[in-house]
């Protein structure tokens, strides 16, 4: 793909997230868009939003777990960025009008990182050294593509479906807790709507992480100090309109709620 063509649609996916319009799926329109090219249209995305101001606070991985493939038709993990622009409190009443499209809420844990960590051949003992404290999180996706209709190479190039994120207040030690067996609960307008355990996540949220450090390695892309890791969702997407409040736990650990409004 040419650098014009990732500028368009880079630039694109930029002014649907501003405007809350979607676009049509991009491997319509360019049937042979490679997972390069998208992740290339990713960063003149990411770039746009870095002019606008905003700053990288973070990464997420996505398409993580085997409820969430099934229900997207994405059979890989991809990863994203976290700009400050889509940090929200926890308790946050998020408003849908003017910030989202079509949000679907993920119960994820959170990495917050005490050191640099950069692939390739980062292990998960690496990722425990690395890791500062882990945090129940809401990672709400969002996707720029009519309807969902996404490809891997479409949720790559809109920055893996992010829209929002929240984190619980209860941050931990990861050494202190067995991270496959961890167990979450999630509820939806107070009824109990979804669980799911930490092995949802290629077995163990620290083999999805360390994953991600060595993907974004290959792409020269370090995790840095003090920087947030979104691991991969839990339990299947849940769709979220204006009014729905959404709440998890954490066996052991805590939880994290917000509120559409």
């Amino acid at each position: 793909m040419t650098p014009e063509k990732i500028t368009e649609y880079g630039e694109a996916l930029y002014a649907a997230l501003r405007s809350g319009q979607t676009l049509a799926p991009l491997t319509d329109s360019e049937p042979d868009i490679t997972v390069e090219d998208a992740y290339r249209i990713s960063r003149r995305f990411l770039q746009c939003r870095l002019e606008a101001g905003e700053r990288v606070v973070g990464k997420k991985i996505g398409v993580t777990s085997k409820p969430v493939q099934d229900m997207l038709g994405v059979f890989q993990p991809d990863f994203g960025f976290l700009t400050d622009g889509m940090e929200c409190p926890e308790g946050a009443e998020i408003p849908i009008a003017g910030k989202l499209i079509q949000p679907k809420a993920e119960g994820e844990i959170a990495f917050r990182l005490r050191k640099d960590l950069k692939g390739p051949g980062v292990t998960e003992q690496d990722v425990l050294d690395a890791t500062a404290t882990i945090v129940p999180c809401f990672e709400i996706v969002d996707s720029r593509i009519d309807d969902w209709k996404i490809k891997i190479q479409d949720t790559v190039a809109d920055n893996a479906s992010c829209g929002v994120y929240v984190l619980g207040r209860h941050e931990v030690d990861p050494r202190d807790f067995d991270l496959p067996s961890l167990k979450m609960t999630i509820h939806k307008n107070g009824e109990f709507i979804a669980e799911g355990l930490g092995s949802a996540v290629q077995g163990n949220p620290l083999t999805a992480v360390a994953w991600l450090a060595n993907t974004l390695g290959e792409f020269g892309i370090p995790f840095k100090a003090g920087e947030v890791i979104l691991s991969g969702s839990l339990a299947p997407l849940i769709p979220v309109v204006a009014g729905d409040e959404m709440s998890l736990e954490i066996e052991g650990i805590g939880g994290c709620h917000c509120r559409f409004v």
